[in-house]
């Protein structure tokens, strides 16, 4: 029988789809306040993908950070419904302007949150649920058939290559300070 472990921390990052360069700045540097330094930040993506974000206008941006500090897999509902209270208060006369969504990546996969049911999602707790959205094998991320087609993209895909290695660096450095000791 196997013995119940727990899990490494993981490296959590965002991906936000805007049209406002400033409420993006904003909304980064609370969560930078919340989370720790971002280690790395993609390029500005065109984001066409969908309608579901027509509210939010035409001319749509994305863009993904990844934050230095890593997290306990079970924080991930308390950063969801912190997002979302971030995009409400950004929001205007109603309508939200920025989509914040944020998920984590370990090294054989990378999740995302989210607010709704689906059947390949799985609830975690407080209304949120979690989706996993790539996995690493042989060298690479392969989508499932529900990934969205916009995290199947090149571009995509290098931000959570950067960001795995990244990661593997600050678990390796944890392993050294752990044997240190």
């Amino acid at each position: 029988m196997a013995e119940p472990l727990q899990p490494v921390k993981v490296k959590l990052f965002s991906g936000f789809i805007y049209s406002d360069i400033k409420v993006l700045n904003d909304c980064v540097n609370i969560l930078r306040d919340a989370y720790g330094q971002a280690d790395f930040i993609s390029d500005e993506f065109s984001f066409a993908h969908t309608d579901y974000y027509s509210e939010m206008g035409n001319s749509l941006l994305k863009r993904f950070i990844s934050f230095e500090q890593l997290v306990k897999r079970e924080d991930l509902p308390a950063v969801k419904l912190f997002t979302n209270s971030l995009e409400n208060r950004f929001s205007e006369n109603g309508i939200r302007i920025i989509n914040i969504d944020p998920g984590y990546l370990t090294m054989s996969n990378v999740f995302l949150a989210s607010c709704k049911d689906y059947y390949h999602r799985i609830y975690i707790s407080d209304g949120v649920y979690m989706e996993n959205e790539l996995r690493f094998t042989q060298g690479r991320y392969i989508p499932f058939e529900w990934t969205y087609p916009d995290y199947q993209k090149e571009e995509y895909l290098n931000f959570f290559r950067i960001t795995r290695n990244k990661y593997s660096d600050q678990l390796k450095l944890e392993n050294k300070k752990k044997d240190a000791v």
